[in-house]
């Protein structure tokens, strides 16, 4: 099969690979119809995650049919159309009976395109596939639960949730790219009286507001800082999201937060970021960091196959499978080309 291969920082290939096979009674083999490309990805291809090794298979989001179980399967059959999380789960050790998944001790966590090959392939094998992939609903497309594989649960419970968001809050969001705006849509649900999203790219500040910020602020020109005191009378905002992981956003997502605020990290960070705990200490600040562990997931397909959630609006360009290199050529390109969520399908998508 042809899959997108790492062979180092800033080297990657699409090149014929062995096909997956079962290695454990839980695998499922899964054949890829759709899948994407996420900012982790080219965080890996920055060499911000040195445990991906050369001749790793990248990719951690899909949507497939299932072409072979493993004996120890019980929820799936070949023929199910599935989503591919970006967590995997055993389902028995205390971290994923606490539905902390990411932590995982027997294997699972975010290891698809991590620590095993992942998703950007023609098939991939899913570890633990009973409680690593969920059916898709009747009248819910691949696109739609495409971005429910990593994007909307990371925003949503990383970013939201741990963020303890609530009615009528002043929320700030720098960094306007998928997992920005996914924190849009995850923020709307609960109310805020403003959304502020922050970014570099006017095109990117553009999307926000289409996604539903109240206030969009370009921080090379903006003074990022005073609008914000001027909309809270100075206090500063309930809750601010890091959604860039480089050092600078983070320290002004905590400048930014009021006393009593919140500040919830979802950036991948590659390098060491300064906490001013000098200053911020008599501010009362709670800092949450976090990999997704994906409990919110079947909650997010509820509300997308009930309408409440959109997420059509995230995908910006669309490829076919042999066209993986010019994808990743777009994405890493996206203050220039305006791409949000990318997609590839095994077949031509008009």
């Amino acid at each position: 099969m042809k899959a997108l291969v790492f062979h180092g920082p800033g080297q990657r290939a699409w090149e014929d690979v062995p096909d997956p096979t079962i290695t454990e009674p839980t695998d499922a083999i899964v054949r890829v119809d759709a899948v994407t490309i996420c900012g982790t990805d080219l965080h890996i291809l920055g060499g911000d995650v040195p445990a991906v090794t050369d001749g790793r298979i990248l990719g951690h989001e899909a949507v497939g049919t299932v072409v072979e179980v493993g004996a120890g399967v019980r929820n799936l059959m070949a023929g199910d159309r599935v989503l591919v999380s970006c967590v995997s789960a055993c389902g028995r050790c205390r971290y994923c009976r606490e539905a902390r998944y990411g932590q995982c001790l027997n294997g699972g966590g975010w290891i698809l395109g991590h620590l095993i090959d992942g998703t950007q392939a023609e098939m991939v094998r899913v570890p633990y596939a009973d409680n690593s992939t969920y059916k898709i609903p009747e009248g819910v497309s691949d696109e739609q639960m495409l971005m429910l594989a990593d994007i909307l649960p990371t925003s949503y419970e990383v970013g939201v949730l741990n963020g303890c968001v609530r009615p009528a809050d002043v929320v700030v969001i720098i960094g306007a790219g998928p997992i920005g705006l996914a924190a849009i849509l995850g923020t709307k649900l609960f109310s805020p009286s403003h959304i502020v999203a922050v970014d570099l790219a006017d095109s990117r500040l553009e999307a926000a507001r289409s996604f539903g910020a109240d206030i969009a602020l370009n921080g090379g020109r903006d003074d990022v800082a005073a609008a914000i005191r001027d909309l809270t009378g100075g206090l500063g905002a309930d809750v601010t999201m890091e959604a860039v992981g480089v050092p600078q956003t983070f320290e002004q997502a905590v400048a930014l937060a009021r006393p009593g605020g919140h500040i919830a990290n979802l950036g991948v960070h590659g390098s060491p970021a300064t906490l001013h705990l000098e200053d911020i200490w008599i501010k009362d600040l709670t800092i949450t960091t976090g990999l997704v562990d994906t409990y919110s997931t079947p909650t997010l397909i509820g509300l997308v196959a009930s309408g409440r959630l959109d997420t059509s609006q995230m995908i910006t360009h669309r490829f076919n499978l042999d066209d993986f290199m010019e994808a990743y050529d777009v994405f890493s390109r996206a203050g220039e080309t305006g791409a949000l969520k990318v997609l590839l399908t095994a077949h031509s998508s008009t």
